[in-house]
């Protein structure tokens, strides 16, 4: 119990908090486990096939004098909490992304977006609601909606509501996006007159107990896109890439202090790898179900979970096939096989590929010598089931966690402000403005490094708006031009961009339906398995026409959701008992029926021209509209 005497301060947690637009009523809650992926009971869409929003979800936690926490503080006969809450949409009105503005002697200085809007005018194009005000258990209405307008046009950012217990429940916006003369949208991410619902901003609390009134540490929360791949991780997350800053940088702790542990230290970055094979053929070949490199195949992991010394030459060649984040070499043919932030703009050097963070590149490398301990695979402790330090621990790095760390060409969720120590107030807590104050949105008529980097800067203080300005305009447009195997002379659809959040090659739910059937052998079951379609197939392949169906129909795409599943015993463990596949696909299938009427029972097919069957070469369609990259079109 805790005594509210000893209580000197109050914080807001998560310091970060991750909200996901979606245009269904029906919502869950973000993860407050890293690594946890949500699990809202009847899937991700609702009946009606519209997707559900995730909800961030705040609390306050109280600290004594010497800084130890207390324990959370929720609306009671003795505690009140009042939030409040400033977002903002100020994409329209910031600059151009061209690329991040932290790589040293290739940055590009940007100009700003909608350039022809000038003086006074540029106001038009920031959606800013105002600050709202909300307290009380289980409050609601109308009067908590954060409406603001792109020039005249109503715009919906989304609402707040609070919990039973007095906690504050961000809703992020409907997904929607429009341009204001109904032009259609012509590139990746600077897109003028165009806006989305996307925000972010401050969350703010005063907490009174008895008569004691204690302002809390503030936080921020970031809307973003859906999350069409929940479950999947990048192999570097955001959490990855703060955390690595804050090791560098601000001493904090890096968490293998007291010891490399195989299973909760490097078995993650290799189980991201295998679980890529969900959304991307590329990876699914090199190191999905039945490849040499699976990473969940026992056998292979029996050994690189073994410290001994006659598994070092396994654990070495994997340790050599990743890309040393240190070197300035090009070196295509590593791992991650991902974009890195400098694809488009410059070719065959390190900048065109991803590389792992600088820490999770010593893990590795100290992994690969044998220093380390296996340790123990355990289960993720609940949130309930923590003590108030583990549980400030995990709400720290959760929503970051679920965010991909790269590429930042420019990014999903956020994206290269978030490596930079200028932001940082201290480790998970960004500066912020004072109250009241707006964002700064005017550094001249060019954003050069030197000014985005300098004291003063975009990065010195975060306000509403100022950590979602630096992505495309709109979102969706972002999403379907980011995908894989550029060069379209390579074997695979490698590199990708951002797979575990947009994927690129899916098992779809007509491929499952025929692996899982059991009259068949397993040798046509595995191809059925094995065939992998276009997530955006629906979209075609001419590039305006695709953004702009993005656009209207992102809702109707499908989500790569988890499924367990029974094997049988024919399968000689060529397929999986778990596997990610697309749900709630919404548009009418055209190309099932050859496939059904071969499957029908008791049907003797004969390929005869009466019959109405026209079989067609059944390629593959891939993420590649355009054989050429251009920074103008990506």
């Amino acid at each position: 119990m805790m005594n509210e005497n000893e209580i000197a301060s109050v914080a807001i947690y998560p310091p970060i908090g991750i909200s996901r637009v979606g245009n269904s009523d029906e919502y869950f809650y973000a993860s407050d486990v890293p690594g946890v992926a949500p699990t809202p009971p009847g899937g991700f869409k609702d009946q009606a096939g519209r997707v559900k929003k995730q909800v961030a979800r705040f609390r306050v936690y109280a600290f004594d004098a010497q800084g130890k926490v207390l324990g959370e503080l929720t609306a009671s006969q003795t505690v009140s909490i009042e939030w409040r809450v400033h977002v903002a949409n100020v994409k329209a009105a910031w600059y151009t992304f061209q690329n991040a503005l932290d790589l040293p002697g290739y940055s590009i200085p940007a100009p700003p977006r909608n350039n022809k809007v000038v003086g006074a005018a540029r106001e038009n194009l920031v959606i800013d609601p105002g600050s709202v005000t909300i307290s009380g258990k289980a409050v609601q209405g109308k009067a908590y909606d954060l409406a603001g307008s792109f020039y005249d046009l109503p715009v919906k950012l989304g609402s707040v509501r609070t919990d039973e217990a007095g906690r504050l429940l961000f809703f992020g916006g409907d997904g929607h996006s429009a341009s204001l003369d109904n032009k259609p949208a012509v590139t990746f991410a600077n897109n003028d007159g165009w806006h989305d619902d996307t925000s972010d901003g401050v969350i703010r609390a005063t907490v009174k107990i008895n008569d004691k009134e204690l302002e809390a540490t503030p936080a921020m929360v970031a809307v973003t896109p859906p999350d069409f791949g929940p479950g999947l991780f990048g192999v570097v997350t955001m959490n990855d890439v703060v955390q690595d800053l804050f090791i560098r940088e601000f001493n904090y702790p890096d968490p293998t202090a007291n010891g490399l542990e195989f299973w909760r230290d490097i078995y993650p970055i290799l189980q991201r790898m295998t679980d890529t094979q969900w959304v991307n053929q590329g990876f699914f070949v090199l190191f999905g179900k039945n490849s040499p490199s699976d990473f969940n195949d026992p056998d292979l992991l029996r050994q690189l979970s073994s410290p001994a010394n006659e598994d070092l030459e396994a654990r070495r060649r994997v340790f050599e096939w990743f890309r040393n984040p240190a070197s300035n070499e090009y070196t295509p043919a590593k791992i991650p096989p991902f974009y890195g932030d400098g694809f488009g703009e410059y070719e065959k050097i390190a900048l065109v590929d991803l590389p792992i963070t600088q820490t999770q590149y010593l893990h590795l490398q100290k992994w690969a010598s044998g220093g380390f301990v296996t340790g123990e695979r355990v289960a993720p402790m609940s949130f309930a089931e923590m003590t108030p330090a583990q549980q400030l621990n995990a709400l720290n790095q959760a929503p970051l966690e679920e965010c991909l760390g790269g590429p930042f060409h420019p990014g999903i969720e956020l994206t290269w402000p978030m490596r930079i120590k200028e932001m940082w107030e201290r480790p998970y807590r960004l500066k912020v403005v004072k109250e009241g104050e707006a964002t700064q949105l005017d550094f001249g008529p060019l954003l050069s490094p030197a000014i985005a980097l300098g004291p003063d800067g975009p990065l010195s203080k975060s306000g509403p708006g100022a950590l979602t300005r630096w992505l495309g305009v709109p979102w969706q447009t972002d999403e379907a031009s980011c995908l894989s195997g550029y060069d379209t002379t390579t074997y695979l659809p490698l590199p990708s961009f951002w797979a575990a959040r947009v994927p690129n090659q899916v098992l779809s739910e007509q491929s499952y339906q025929r692996m899982e059937d059991g009259r068949v052998n397993i040798a046509q079951r595995l191809k059925h398995f094995d065939y992998r379609q276009d997530w955006l197939r629906d979209f075609g392949s001419n590039y305006t026409k695709k953004i702009n169906l993005m656009v209207a129909e992102w809702h109707e795409l499908g989500i790569v959701a988890p499924i367990e599943r029974e094997p049988e015993n024919n399968e000689a463990g060529f397929l999986p008992t778990k596997v990610w596949k697309e749900t709630g696909r919404h548009y009418s299938s055209t190309d099932a029926t050859f496939a059904q009427v071969l499957y029908a029972e008791n049907v003797t097919l004969t390929l005869k021209k009466e019959h109405g069957f026209v079989l067609k070469a059944a390629m593959p369609s891939r993420t590649r509209e355009r054989r050429t990259f251009r920074r103008d079109e990506r």
